[in-house]
């Protein structure tokens, strides 16, 4: 039985899980806006993660958690962190092609990807009904995608690596729970993923003008402030808690995507949308429910 304290943590965390998913989509609107000015995604990246760590450096600074660059976890937040680069670069390339709904909703099958994931890298037993679920979802993801029935865009493969890299780099996340600072975290993947998109940048670079420069200052801060909001967010309630309400990030993504572009999913790809969201929900609740199990004290 919950008290009400624990239950206005649950809200408070699930405000500021809304409002961080609210406002991160406005940073893909920004890249697929500067993509569709003939800036590469490479560079739209490279600035997204270098302007990052800038920002971050001075917090960390001090924190005085720039101790932790080295030491227990380093090579996995390496690993960790080129897996996000290339899963921004392969997402912001997929945008040229395809609206920013459709695109979040094929990248949405990273959760499914976590649970097939999770007995090998993990440890963790995965019961069939968690497996039917991600085969349901992922029927959800071939509507939208409906392989065969149309050309489907370029974006599509981009974003279906893209989602297997964001599922391997949120499977490191879970493992370096509780080996460090959060914050040295956000600042470890913005300045790798710097380092890394820094060897390829050379043969994208293009000097942005006013307009795009104000756009990568709103993408920024979209992502910081965003990614801000998410932090606090797991700092009053558990992940198993707060996991069904990260589906508000579709439908921001939804109604940015209207607002900035114009662009509307079409009848069959809602429905696909609908499917992702319900088995997503479904799977984070059997991990929740198995996660109570566990931490329930047994009897002498």
């Amino acid at each position: 039985m919950h008290s009400n304290s624990d239950n206005q943590s649950l809200l408070r965390g699930a405000g500021l899980l809304i409002c961080g998913f609210a406002i991160i989509p406005v940073m893909d609107a920004a890249a697929k806006d500067l993509i569709g000015q003939g800036y590469s995604p490479i560079l739209i990246a490279f600035a997204r993660f270098a302007l990052s760590a800038i920002i971050l450096s001075p917090l960390l600074l001090r924190r005085g958690a720039a101790k932790q660059l080295v030491g227990a976890g380093a090579l996995m937040q390496v690993i960790r962190a080129i897996m996000l680069a290339i899963a921004t670069v392969l997402f912001f390339s997929a945008l040229e092609t395809m609206k920013m709904a459709d695109a979040l909703a094929v990248y949405f099958i990273y959760p499914f990807l976590i649970t097939l994931m999770a007995p090998l890298l993990l440890s963790e037993k995965v019961g069939l009904r968690r497996f039917v679920a991600v085969l349901i979802g992922f029927c959800g993801s071939l509507l939208i995608i409906r392989p065969g029935f149309q050309e489907v865009p370029i974006g599509v493969y981009y974003v279906l690596v893209a989602s297997v890299c964001f599922a391997l780099f949120n499977v490191l996340t879970r493992r370096l729970t509780g080996m460090g600072d959060p914050w040295m975290t956000v600042f470890y993947q913005s300045l790798v993923g710097a380092i890394v998109l820094a060897v390829f940048v050379p043969g994208h670079w293009r000097m942005p003008d006013t307009g795009a420069m104000m756009l990568l200052g709103l993408m920024i801060a979209a992502a910081v402030i965003g990614h801000w909001l998410l932090i606090k967010a797991y700092a009053y309630a558990p992940a198993s808690l707060l996991t069904p309400f990260s589906y508000f990030e579709m439908v921001s993504a939804v109604v940015i995507g209207y607002l900035w572009f114009t662009d509307l999913p079409d009848g069959p790809t809602w429905a696909g949308i609908g499917i992702i969201v319900a088995t997503g929900i479904y799977i984070s609740m059997r991990e929740r429910k198995k996660k109570q199990r566990q931490e329930m004290p047994t009897k002498a």
